[in-house]
């Protein structure tokens, strides 16, 4: 059962992601739902999210682009169909068969290019495909929004009958007008319109001499608006009729309500499915943004994101036209605690994020910023202490409240568990706090869980470099101007670099070296040691991309020398055949001046045929002999190649051999040494002296200084014998 909490979710920003996501749907019930995704608790549902959002993003670059899915909300008009007795009004219905129209639309072209769009088709199929709900509209209502004529029988007579009428109103009132008009009753405006019914604007003094009804006045009184008795009697009949036209158009949309209210679960659905399509584009177009994909999801435990960007900060980097740096991380059983450390501003927390982030958005259904060649597996949970962690709510201060925090975390962490935390063991006396730390970040371990944490702190440095199965790292930083390069270096602790940053900041250097007497001379020799270290290890990034760009461009250099050699050894042996063909045709041709000169003195054809012939057979001759000549030469050297090889690799082997024999003598011959405590000893394979300190069976215990290690008796060589 996957369980992520609120706190994991706030300390990633995933609400960041989600609005974005959000500002791309374009409906607003799509909008609503970005903003409501959360981490599925079901493998299969993610796995169709995925692949959903995968299929949409293929839209944008094959032939088959989805049609449009974009729809009206008809949450009310579903909702007051339900009511029973209730009816809609007629834009209600134009809506919802244009919702309808869309899915249906959607759901066919879904079928149709199945093998493009599998997944979506497979969402598809789990809504009804029908033409009744359009059908039935259609009937009543134009797609304008307004009831048809022939909606009814009755509505179709009413309305002929309004027809009649209003030709008689415009028939009886513009008599009316001509009449009046000429007796000078009218004001300039001569008519106008009172409770939308056409009127004549007669002025005050004349109001009592024409006959109808007063319907009003001007505000000053000097018009007074006045319909004719004649239109007054055709108007009566029209609003009579009109009356009658919404009594049928009431009793049309409550039939046609009663038609499509059984309809109420389908049209849900239809609403539902067409949003979730929405939510879809708007996690593709979101995906094509940061140029994201679908990386590999394995059972194994193992967590690889290759070439990872931060989505929040790619997007406003890309706003601003800034570079952001992707990072490599992996995380597996081998190796499945990464402690980083290094200077502050050096990118340890985003890169911290970036993982929770991306694992976050990976199982909520998004798609990655990553290489192709990622993989990774669901975590059950996702455990966070990142940022500010001071409760003013809970009165709390930020190491009580992380503490509080790990306590929920020893609850919680499992073999299934990523845990991300930020300036570990802060808060507290230095000693102390690292202390416990050091006791939760072996909790974790023990625990088989999956972490990375950020840390100055030197115990939880060593702590990781003891344990078989975590691993230091740190951020890159320029050796000389101490700017951060941005990039996780796995396998080694970083420095925290706090003098030479103060330095470089102007602090005095008396106060430094004043500073430095204050703490344990062990300590400042290890931080520097690492910053060297860090220092080399920038050096030689810095030589082996150097190095790697000269070995291309000699590469380029050496195929361009093969392909100019190739063309003039082909020019060559192309010149060397004209030159041999030449001689040949020039060898012939004195034969056959020879044999014409005979032919001129002697005149015997005889003689010159016979000649003629004996020099074709001998060419002829030549040629079967030249053909058989290559053939043989050919198996001759393809005998010899073999042969040769079969050599070499004999000859090899009996080297290889003769290495090893020589290595396990030379190895059995060597005297063995007995160790004595107080001898300076080290690893076999490795390059870090200590002193001996304690001899118990066959396990060594030796002192490095900073920190002592139990090894192997057999795996120690003598450096230096005590009191030498």
């Amino acid at each position: 059962m996957i369980s992520i909490t609120d706190k994991t979710l706030k300390d990633l920003e995933f609400a960041t992601v989600l609005q974005t996501v959000s500002d791309r749907c374009n409906t607003e019930l799509g909008k609503q739902k970005a903003l409501e995704i959360v981490p599925f608790k079901n493998k299969a549902q993610l796995m169709d999210s995925l692949l959903q959002t995968s299929e949409y993003l293929s839209s944008f670059s094959n032939n088959n682009a989805l049609p449009n899915h974009g729809f009206d909300s008809i949450t009310h008009e579903i909702k007051f169909i339900g009511i029973e007795d209730s009816f809609l009004e007629v834009g209600s219905f134009r809506k919802i068969a244009q919702i309808s129209e869309t899915v249906n639309a959607l759901l066919l072209f879904l079928k149709k290019f199945n093998e493009y769009y599998p997944k979506l088709n497979e969402r598809a199929l789990q809504v009804e495909y029908t033409k009744y709900i359009i059908q039935k509209v259609d009937e009543v209502v134009d797609k304008y929004g307004v009831i048809k004529d022939n909606a009814s029988p009755d509505l179709i007579n009413i309305r002929r009958d309004m027809s009649v009428v209003r030709g008689k109103v415009n028939q009886s009132f513009g008599t009316a007008l001509t009449q009046y008009n000429s007796l000078g009753y009218l004001d300039e405006i001569k008519e106008s319109f009172v409770e939308n019914r056409r009127v004549l604007a007669v002025l005050a003094m004349y109001r009592r001499k024409v006959k109808g009804s007063i319907l009003g006045s001007s505000k000053t009184g000097s018009i007074a608006y006045i319909e004719p008795e004649a239109t007054l009697r055709y108007s009566r009949e029209l609003s009579n009729l009109e009356y009658e036209e919404r009594e049928e158009i009431t009793r049309i949309l409550k039939k046609l309500s009663n038609d499509i209210r059984p309809f109420k679960e389908l049209l849900n659905q239809y609403q539902d499915f067409l949003s979730d399509i929405d939510v879809i584009a708007g996690k593709a177009k979101y995906a094509l943004k940061i140029n994201a994909i679908l990386p590999t999801i394995i059972e194994e435990k193992r967590l690889f994101f290759r070439d990872a960007y931060h989505p929040i900060l790619y997007l406003n980097n890309s706003t601003k036209g800034e570079k952001t740096f992707p990072q490599t991380i992996e995380l597996q059983n081998e190796n499945r605690i990464i402690v980083i450390s290094g200077p502050n501003a050096g990118g340890k927390t985003i890169s911290l994020k970036t993982v929770g982030l991306l694992q976050l958005m990976l199982q909520s259904g998004m798609l990655l910023p990553v290489h192709e060649r990622s993989e990774t597996f669901l975590f059950d949970r996702i455990l966070t202490d990142i940022g500010d962690n001071q409760s003013i709510e809970n009165h709390l201060s930020t190491y009580s409240y992380r503490l509080k925090n790990m306590n929920y975390f020893l609850k919680k962490c499992n073999t299934k568990t990523l845990f991300l935390i930020d300036e570990f063991g802060t808060g507290s006396d230095p000693e102390l706090g690292g202390a416990l730390a050091e006791t939760f970040l072996e909790e974790f371990y023990h625990r088989e869980a999956f972490g990375i944490i950020t840390t100055h702190y030197s115990n939880l440095k060593i702590l990781a470099n003891e344990l078989p199965f975590a691993s230091n790292a740190n951020m890159l930083f320029d050796e000389k101007s101490l700017e951060p390069l941005y990039k996780l270096i796995l396998g080694q602790a970083g420095s925290s670099f706090t003098f030479e940053v103060a330095q470089k900041n102007g602090i005095p250097f008396g106060l430094i070296n004043r500073a430095k007497k204050k703490i344990e001379v062990g300590k400042v020799r290890f931080d520097k040691t690492i910053a060297t270290l860090q220092k080399e290890r920038s050096k030689l990034e810095k030589t082996s991309i150097n190095l790697k760009e000269e070995e291309s461009k000699a590469r380029e250099e050496s195929k361009k020398m093969e392909t100019i050699n190739a063309k003039i050894q082909d020019k060559l042996e192309r010149y060397q055949e004209l030159y041999d063909a030449n001689q040949r045709l020039i060898y012939l041709g004195q034969k056959m001046d020879d044999l014409s000169s005979k032919y001129f003195n002697n005149k015997d054809k005889k003689v010159l045929i016979g000649e003629l012939l004996k020099i074709v057979e001998i060419e002829n001759s030549k040629r079967k002999k030249a053909t058989a000549k290559e053939t043989k030469e050919k198996e001759i050297i393809q005998q010899q190649i073999v042969q040769e090889v079969t050599a070499k690799v004999e000859e090899i082997r009996t080297v290889k051999k003769e290495k090893k024999i020589k290595a396990l003598k030379a190895e059995a011959d060597k005297p063995k040494v007995t160790l004595k405590i107080g001898d300076r000893v080290r690893m076999i394979d490795g390059k870090a002296v200590g002193t001996l300190d304690l001899i118990e069976k066959n396990k060594a215990t030796v002192n490095y200084g900073v920190f002592t290690s139990k090894v192997s008796v057999d795996a120690l060589e003598l450096v230096e014998a005590k009191g030498k």
